[in-house]
């Protein structure tokens, strides 16, 4: 059994002749430590679809399950729990708190979690040990970020879910991004689901699901992972 499935997800926003179907359809799975990537342009539907998998969005119709567990079937109290003790957000935007400094922020992750990681040695896999002390307006962009995915990342979550992790990036600082996303991979083990329209970082993923208009128009694995260091685009 795949470790999350996604069958015959549907899901529309608003009302009568403003309705539009932004998944219609959607089937996938995706095994335990896998890194899989949603790719297609803006208004795809991926989005949408990392949200129903983490619990932030319902489906009209269809299944998601985790492990087992079906997210429908959750009472608010276990989707609460499933969404705490189990999933880890990383966001284009960074949603740091402005007056907690770096350790701090990562911190707030820690308190959600039964058995955390280490905080001091994860900020060195994360490269910001030296900046523990500053606070989120003293950072730059891709230290902001390796300060989200360590919030993220502390609670040692199953599932890594990454919306256009690196969006608001320029190049190098992308690459380093994506190289510490897929080091957290193999050191942690987590499952990796990530949102881009980046074309190249599809290389770097285990399995690819291709998104346009609502509909998984390609799925495959890839055979020979192009390591994060070496994309280009």
């Amino acid at each position: 059994m795949s470790f999350v499935e996604v069958k015959s997800v549907k899901k529309s926003f608003g009302q009568g002749g403003s309705r539009v179907d932004v998944l219609k359809g959607i089937d996938l799975e995706i095994n335990k430590g896998e890194v899989c990537v949603l790719l297609g342009p803006s208004g795809s539907g991926k989005s949408t679809l990392l949200n129903i998998i983490g619990g932030i969005e319902t489906a009209d119709s269809g299944t998601v399950s985790v492990n087992g567990e079906t997210i429908a079937d959750m009472s608010e109290k276990a989707l609460t729990q499933y969404r705490r003790h189990h999933l880890g957000y990383v966001f284009q935007t960074y949603n740091l708190i402005a007056n907690l400094t770096v350790r701090e922020n990562i911190e707030v992750g820690a308190y959600l979690s039964k058995s955390p990681l280490d905080i001091d040695e994860l900020m060195e896999t994360l490269g910001i040990a030296d900046q523990k002390n500053k606070l989120p307006n003293q950072l730059s962009g891709g230290q902001q970020q390796r300060t989200s995915i360590g919030r993220a990342i502390v609670k040692n979550p199953d599932i890594l879910l990454c919306d256009e992790p690196t969006g608001a990036l320029d190049y190098s600082t992308s690459k380093e991004i994506l190289k510490l996303i897929e080091d957290i991979n193999k050191k942690y083990g987590n499952t990796i689901i990530m949102v881009t329209h980046n074309d190249a970082i599809k290389n770097m993923a285990d399995k690819v699901f291709k998104l346009r208009d609502g509909v998984i128009r390609k799925s495959y694995t890839n055979e020979q992972k192009i390591p994060a260091a070496d994309l280009d685009w």
